[in-house]
């Protein structure tokens, strides 16, 4: 018996990108969207092969979690 893996199906609205994909919506390296996993600052919602897929809003969301206090603020007046 022969058991086919498919990249998991989205709801609407809820596309999956690519490990490099995220890293340029983030502008960040491919090598921190890496990081961010093995910190456990995102979790990959999927798998297409050996390639993680995430939700671009926990990209985001992981983005934020990782600023630095600075980069928070606003420009200064």
């Amino acid at each position: 018996m022969s058991t086919t893996r498919t990249a998991p199906r989205s709801t609407p609205g809820t596309a999956l990108i690519t490990t490099a994909m995220a890293a340029e919506e983030a502008a960040v390296a491919p090598d921190t969207i890496r990081k961010w996993v093995q910190l456990g600052h995102i979790a990959p919602a999927g798998r297409r092969g050996r390639s993680n897929l995430f939700r671009l809003a926990d990209v985001f969301a992981a983005e934020r979690a990782t600023r630095r206090p600075h980069e928070l603020r606003g420009p200064r007046p």
